[in-house]
């Protein structure tokens, strides 16, 4: 079953707020499996006053939160649970990250996230970022999901 989230659900599943909540939507989603999401890129975004004045880019890093970010809504949603404010994602690692080109303002992110494993409440995902069809950044990256306080 493919479903789709409003901004004010990825909200109930996700902490992260403005200037960093990096997923506007999403498109896609199946239960422990995969996920799609888009990211608007605006020239209003506030990162690229310094990134670069004369030639905005985003920065790669943030694409790759922004695809962590939709690895957890994938989390999440698959598990049925909204946060807590005791409820912390952390991003704890990466590996083969691939930058292919820059993401500008006017660019239309995609975002997809597919589970490769789960162990020991660590998740491991395959994720693709695109612009256009044109892949931006690949990876694989592991979150986990911790109660604070």
């Amino acid at each position: 079953m493919s479903t789709t989230m409003d901004i004010h659900r990825i909200l109930s599943r996700l902490p992260h707020r403005y200037p960093f909540l990096l997923v506007d939507r999403v498109l896609e989603f199946e239960a422990h499996r995969r996920i799609k999401a888009l990211k608007n890129v605006t020239i209003n975004e506030p990162f690229f006053g310094g990134h670069f004045p004369n030639r905005p880019v985003m920065p790669g890093v943030l694409t790759l939160e922004a695809l962590a970010q939709t690895a957890a809504l994938l989390a999440f949603e698959s598990l049925g649970e909204s946060l807590t404010p005791q409820d912390v994602v952390y991003f704890v690692g990466i590996d083969g990250a691939r930058f292919k080109r820059p993401v500008e303002p006017g660019d239309q992110l995609i975002l997809e996230a597919e589970i490769d494993r789960m162990k020991a409440g660590i998740y491991k995902f395959k994720v693709r970022a695109s612009v256009d069809g044109e892949s931006v950044v690949e990876a694989e990256v592991m979150c986990t999901l911790r109660k604070i306080g």
